[in-house]
């Protein structure tokens, strides 16, 4: 009989806010000077008193009611105590009895992955480890930034699914817009429990800490699982403790004994009075969740005549989805005024060019190109008025300058060939040059023509109106 994992996961999620969960520092991620914002409440100075952030908590709602959680209408903060090098108080502001959500639960492909809670509490400072292990600096930029924790029920069974659970709940916060959720950067971690067992009695339970990627999220969980096999199997026990992740390595490795939850000593903050949410406050703020990644792939997927796999690059991918979205408006704003009713070829034109060139640009830039411009680049395609090689330098320099297409067309020399008299020129020429192709097309070999037309847009550095070329080419080849 096979071991049976059981895995439950905890994620901490720095929230998006202007500041620190219990003071007016500044919360940017991005500030590089250490212990710049900071002041005498995060630093725990004498006699300083914390304040909640308001903001915080209604994104931990819009968090908590878009995975579907019941809301404690009554909650409180709580001292959660042991020794912080990192938190100057010596003790964490945290969520314990009373928690501002319950009950949620998030659908991945394979089932129902139920939350125990999602709670609000403060972060640590940063610690920045010597490589002689000699010393450790403290940089107390982040201590004191709201901090989301999310608690799965120990419904996982896998690794895929683990890294399944953490990228929907990545995206879903960035829909939401309460968190950029970048994991290399800390603001989204994973820590995971896991036991295994050959029956309902759970095994004993490990943690391993601190996960910084989803791909180290499935890679531990499977290194984790096999360990544990390999133990039991020999009849030797697991102990149960806390054990770290080896990136380069890819193995856990033992941190410390876990301390239990009545370790913590939890007690009432006494500092900050019971919160108490009323229906209003709850329903303006459900008002703010926008649709939500299934929500729109489902609408994405009745609206447009797109593969699937394209449907879920443009959900999993937000913005671009975004202005795709903008894109086929001003298509078809475009093809009412030119009474065109079918405009699905249009639309999957858009989907692969978005897709594949701009997206490639995208990776060396940023987008200048606005949706109304990359709209015209498309009708311009779609109307033969350039070539898919010509296409191709138009939308380099699009991306590079951000100016609309015919400007550059005009600016590069690029304009089409429509002239019969030149085309007819140069299309004698290429029959001229190529007797073999002439000959296979007249005995049938269809394919012969399209060699032809291609060496048509060579001499003519892709400014022959294909179409054209074509017709061209039939009249002189019969």
């Amino acid at each position: 009989m096979d071991y049976k994992p059981t895995i439950g996961l905890e994620i901490h999620v720095e929230l998006k806010t202007k500041s620190k969960m219990f003071c007016s520092c500044l919360n940017d991620p991005d500030e590089q000077r250490p212990n710049f914002n900071v002041c005498p409440v995060c630093m725990a100075q004498p006699g300083t008193l914390p304040v909640i952030n308001k903001e915080a908590v209604e994104k931990l709602l819009k968090t908590a009611l878009a995975l579907d959680c019941e809301i404690g209408m009554k909650n409180s903060f709580e001292r959660k105590n042991y020794f912080y090098p990192d938190l100057p108080k010596g003790y964490q502001i945290s969520q314990y009895a009373l928690p501002m959500s319950r009950n949620g639960w998030l659908d991945i492909s394979e089932k129902r992955i139920r939350i125990e809670r999602i709670h609000l509490e403060e972060d640590t400072a940063k610690l920045i480890h010597s490589e002689d292990k000699d010393y450790s600096l403290v940089d107390f930029n982040r201590a004191g930034v709201p901090l989301m924790e999310l608690v799965t029920e120990p419904d996982i069974t896998s690794g895929s699914q683990s890294r399944e659970f953490v990228k929907l709940l990545q995206m879903i916060l960035r829909y939401l817009n309460v968190s950029d959720s970048n994991m290399e950067k800390g603001q989204m971690r994973c820590e995971v429990n896991i036991s295994l067992s050959k029956d309902e009695k759970l095994g004993t339970k490990v943690e391993i800490k601190n996960l910084n990627s989803v791909k180290a999220v499935e890679k531990a969980i499977d290194f984790e699982i096999q360990r544990q096999k390999e133990l039991l199997e020999k009849g030797e026990r697991v102990v149960q403790e806390t054990r770290g992740w080896h990136d380069k390595k890819e193995i856990t490795f033992s941190q410390r004994e876990k301390e239990e939850a009545h370790d913590y000593r939890y007690f009432p903050e006494p500092d900050l009075p019971p919160l108490v949410f009323n229906e209003k406050f709850l329903f303006d703020i459900k008002k703010e969740i926008p649709e939500l990644p299934h929500q729109r792939k489902q609408r994405m997927k009745k609206e447009y005549p797109l593969e699937e796999k394209i449907i879920d690059l443009f959900v999993s991918q937000k913005e671009l989805g975004e202005y795709f979205e903008k894109v086929v408006s001003e298509l078809k704003d475009w093809a009412k005024t030119k009474n065109i009713k079918q405009i699905e070829k249009l639309i999957k034109l858009a989907s692969n060019y978005i897709s594949t060139d701009l997206q490639a640009l995208l990776k060396n830039g940023e987008l200048k190109i606005t949706p109304e411009n990359f709209a015209e680049f498309l009708t311009m395609i779609h109307s033969g008025e350039i070539s898919s090689k010509i296409a191709k330098m138009v939308l380099k320099e699009m991306f590079e300058r951000g100016k609309d297409p015919s400007q550059i067309i005009k600016d590069k020399g690029l304009e089409q060939i429509g002239d019969e008299a030149e085309i007819e020129k140069i299309v004698k020429l290429v029959i001229k040059k190529n007797p073999d192709p002439v000959s296979q097309y007249k005995s049938g070999k269809e394919n012969a023509l399209q060699f032809l037309v291609g060496q048509v847009m060579a001499e003519t550095k892709g400014k022959a109106n294909p179409k054209k070329a074509i017709e061209i080419l039939k009249k002189f080849l019969l």
